[in-house]
């Protein structure tokens, strides 16, 4: 799986949303579904990064992406409600979703954590794909085959000391996929997580400022997982927490 290829047109006519598009993991999770002839939808908070990521895939000559603004911190259900709505008077349709946006906050003993941060973390990391895929699984039922795939970490699947809110999230995230795929298990929609580990990315730096970037795998070399689970060839996969890296 590590080293999959993905056909150069295996997502051709499908629509893909993308959240945390603009950076990172997301931004080239945005280039290589779009290169494999998807249509990407880019969501995230920064506008002048998602243009970035918009203006990469059009000068590419692949298909002419979407954007939507959207802080996953403040947003309601409504708007998740009304950005479904956008989505299938658009597209008229939804093949996949990428819950790649996360927020880490700061690292701490877990008596020091404050409310606050626990609540942003829970907000962005849990409810905001929560109350997303809610919103979305009309859409996702309404295809032939459909994907989601949420985003989890080493940390959410064995407690680290001082990761705190942050790995709480992440637990709570493989919780999350795994109710979902046994309630969608022999439906044409599945469900998997994917666990990036260590990428260069401004998060990573942020968690380990001392660290050597060149060292690390880019988010373009931990690809081929997210294309597997987007594409055709993990239809028969579902419920799976798989890692990006070896």
């Amino acid at each position: 799986m590590f080293d999959f290829t993905c056909q150069k047109n295996a997502l051709h006519e499908r629509v893909i949303l993308v959240t945390g598009a603009g950076d990172g993991i997301g931004r080239q999770a945005a280039l290589s579904y779009a290169e494999h002839g998807a249509t990407v939808i880019l969501l995230g908070k920064t506008v002048a990064k998602l243009e970035a990521v918009y203006d990469e895939i059009t000068n590419a000559g692949y298909p002419q992406p979407a954007i939507i603004p959207l802080d996953l911190k403040g947003a309601t259900r409504q708007n998740y409600l009304d950005m479904a709505d956008t989505i299938e008077q658009q597209f008229g349709r939804l093949d996949g979703v990428l819950h790649n946006a996360s927020i880490l906050t700061v690292l701490s003993p877990f008596d020091e954590i404050e409310e606050d941060s626990f609540d942003d973390i829970m907000q962005v990391n849990v409810k905001a794909p929560f109350i997303m895929t809610q919103a979305l699984l009309p859409l996702l039922r309404a295809t032939k085959n459909s994907s989601v795939i949420f985003t989890s970490s080493g940390v959410g699947r064995k407690g680290r000391a001082f990761w705190g809110g942050y790995a709480i999230s992440k637990f709570a995230t493989e919780g999350m996929m795994e109710t979902l795929a046994d309630e969608v298990s022999g439906t044409n929609v599945r469900v998997n997580s994917i666990n990036p580990g260590a990428t260069a990315t401004q998060m990573r730096s942020r968690a380990y400022p001392g660290e050597d970037a060149k060292t690390l795998k880019t988010p373009l070399e931990i690809m081929p997982v997210y294309l597997y689970l987007m594409s055709d060839d993990s239809i028969e996969t579902n419920g799976q927490a798989l890692n990006a890296q070896k």
